[in-house]
């Protein structure tokens, strides 16, 4: 069974830093991508940052410059900071694993983490 956990998320003022970390397990399929996405109130779930093998990496406009993924494979951990946080980062963060099959891939989400960004 496989299983994401999360951790890193949090309260801070805006201007400051956080890091999140997700370590996946239960798989004997090979990781294609791993990343993040976000979910404010009322809106839906976006992307924020996700890292494909081959070192394909996208980020939201929002968020470049200021996030950085990156994914540690022995682990099967990806990893996201965020720096220069603003209020309207605010929002749980989900991790996201998608595995390659024989024939299709399998997406799976973490819990998800709240991030709170104070002004």
């Amino acid at each position: 069974q496989v299983q994401l956990v999360e951790s890193g998320g949090g309260l801070v003022q805006a201007g400051g830093s956080l890091r999140l970390s997700c370590t996946a397990s239960g798989s004997a399929l090979s990781i294609n991508a791993m990343g993040w996405y976000r979910q404010a109130p009322g809106n839906q779930r976006e992307l924020v940052a996700v890292n494909s093998n081959g070192d394909s990496t996208i980020y939201a406009d929002s968020v470049k410059g200021r996030f950085t993924i990156s994914r540690d494979n022995a682990k099967n951990t990806v990893y996201l900071q965020m720096n220069s946080l603003k209020p309207e980062d605010t929002a749980v963060y989900y991790c996201n694993v998608r595995y390659r099959g024989r024939w299709r891939d399998y997406d799976y989400w973490g819990q998800g983490t709240q991030v709170t960004v104070s002004s």
